[in-house]
């Protein structure tokens, strides 16, 4: 009897694990702006237009569709082909400050708006995420100032 309680605790363990460590999927819209419905069909009712480059968090895949949640927090179905692989992060604060380093003394290298669009270049460690401005500059950013991470 023990060994089956055992059992059961240390499988509802692992299953707990797992779930805690699974990753936020993040896309980003591709090429075209990305119509968002509904339902899981052309058919739904049509929600919103997203633009190009957008960050989307994959919520769920459905067959060639996909649940995503916008950075307001609404969610939507899409299409999965209209989404790219490649991460854009929106920043979500006034003024939030690139700087050369991840550090918070290292030089400015420019400002973004609350919600300019930002490459993410490379994932950070520290609380700060490597990003690049689609004029081609690059800098670090503070993680809790953007998102789609």
């Amino acid at each position: 009897m023990v060994t089956t309680v055992s059992r059961l605790i240390l499988g509802a363990a692992c299953l707990l694990a797992s779930a805690a460590s699974s990753a936020l999927d993040f896309k980003s819209v591709g090429a075209a702006p990305a119509v968002l419905y509904d339902a899981p069909s052309t058919k739904g009712g049509k929600l919103f237009v997203v633009p190009r480059g957008a960050p989307l968090e994959v919520v769920l895949t459905y067959g060639d569709w996909v649940k995503v949640r916008d950075a307001s927090g609404d969610l939507a179905w899409t299409e999965a082909r209209g989404l790219s692989a490649k991460r854009s992060l929106i920043v979500r604060v006034p003024n939030a400050k690139v700087r050369a380093a991840a550090e918070d003394g290292a030089a400015i290298v420019f400002s973004a708006d609350k919600g300019v669009l930002l490459e993410l270049a490379e994932p950070g460690g520290n609380g700060w995420l490597k990003v690049r401005h689609r004029d081609g500059l690059v800098g670090y950013v503070k993680s809790g100032e953007v998102w789609g991470n």
